[in-house]
């Protein structure tokens, strides 16, 4: 596993033109490592691997790490000194770098330090993690599994009466004793006119009768991620509540049997927005259809209207078209998805049919 990750990367590095790459950002070193610790660095060549860490994760970085060289720099010497070090000793000329995460000011330190050409990796380990692999799959449907059992428990748990971060805080706690190691975000809880925020974290708000509830949430399971939204209805819906809400459902559905390998991201996004706009809504969708999901939360690709890549088998992403209405409420449900030669796989277990509770 570790040493296929390694070889795309070493060919993608070769057709770069690169001496070595610098990995500091914990997902693409841990990806690429095995590591699941942090503070830690990676320099690889095109036959060397070096993991670079201090006394803090020494050890554990010798029991984790697959194929590299565990290096110790101490106190009395600095990583940048470190790396120049090292860089000198394997004649690095081009050196690859994160700059999605490298700030300017660590850039500058490393450029004055290393003596050697440094080149932005334009995202090459980011393109290799867009396919997961056999172990990444069971990881993703393991935490998607504990996202589903939650919703189970919580359906039993809400009560009109309560407030938004009673529900939030039983939801984390639920999830981390079912197995999850952390949140994979802030748990979005947002009832009643509050539902129409996209992204409404749980606030002091109580719930009440007659009001939508959306939890948009999910955990982390051996380093990757789920990702969840159902939206459902305290009490007895009015007729509008059931009208979006059985619209966002279609949308959901149809852009579901548009999801497959070789699809344009923007033609799959269309479906679900393209139904949504018939429905007189279009302007209250503001956002993309849905996302990558792995050891990041959002990863590549973006299903949206912006983005004309292909689908491709092997990517984990989502499937959440949703109606926001200010001062009124809104509805979302997200589907998370495997994408298949010809098709897609659900791995979201839960059911999407209005429940009313």
């Amino acid at each position: 596993m570790y040493d296929e990750r390694m070889k795309k990367l070493r060919s993608a590095m070769k057709s770069k033109g690169l001496d070595g790459v610098f990995l500091i950002g914990d997902y693409n070193r841990n990806y690429i490592s095995g590591f699941t610790g942090d503070e830690s660095f990676a320099l690889i060549t095109a036959d060397k691997a070096f993991f670079i860490t201090d006394s803090r994760f020494t050890e554990q970085a010798k029991q984790e790490v697959h194929g590299f060289q565990c290096l110790e720099y101490s106190k009395n010497t600095t990583i940048a000194d470190f790396t120049a070090d090292l860089v000198k000793k394997e004649n690095i000329k081009k050196l690859g770098f994160e700059e999605d995460i490298v700030s300017f000011s660590t850039y500058s330190l490393y450029k004055s330090k290393l003596g050697c050409e440094l080149v932005p990796m334009e995202g090459i380990i980011e393109k290799i993690r867009e396919i997961k692999d056999h172990t990444e799959l069971e990881a993703i449907k393991a935490a998607a599994a504990i996202a589903d059992k939650a919703f189970d428990h919580m359906l039993k748990f809400i009560k009109a009466g309560m407030t938004e971060r009673e529900v939030g805080l039983e939801l984390e706690f639920f999830m981390k004793k079912s197995g999850a190691k952390e949140l994979s975000f802030p748990s979005i809880v947002a009832s009643g006119v509050r539902s129409s925020l996209p992204h409404g974290q749980a606030t002091s708000k109580v719930i009440n009768n007659g009001e939508f509830l959306t939890l948009d949430y999910g955990c982390v399971y051996n380093g990757y991620c789920s990702d969840m939204t159902r939206t459902i209805v305290i009490g007895k819906p009015s007729e509008k509540m059931v009208e979006i809400y059985n619209i966002v459902l279609e949308a959901n559905n149809r852009a579901l049997k548009a999801y497959k390998a070789g699809v344009p991201c923007i033609d799959v996004d269309n479906v679900a927005r393209d139904y949504i706009t018939e429905k007189g809504y279009g302007k209250n969708f503001g956002h993309s259809l849905g996302h990558g999901v792995g050891r990041q939360i959002h990863e590549a690709p973006t299903i949206g209207y912006r983005n004309a890549s292909l689908l491709k088998a092997g990517m984990v992403v989502t499937d959440e078209p949703g109606i926001y209405i200010p001062d009124f409420g809104g509805v979302r449900i997200e589907d998370l998805l495997l994408v298949t030669d010809d098709k897609c796989e659900v791995i979201s277990k839960s059911p999407k049919q209005l429940i009313c509770i």
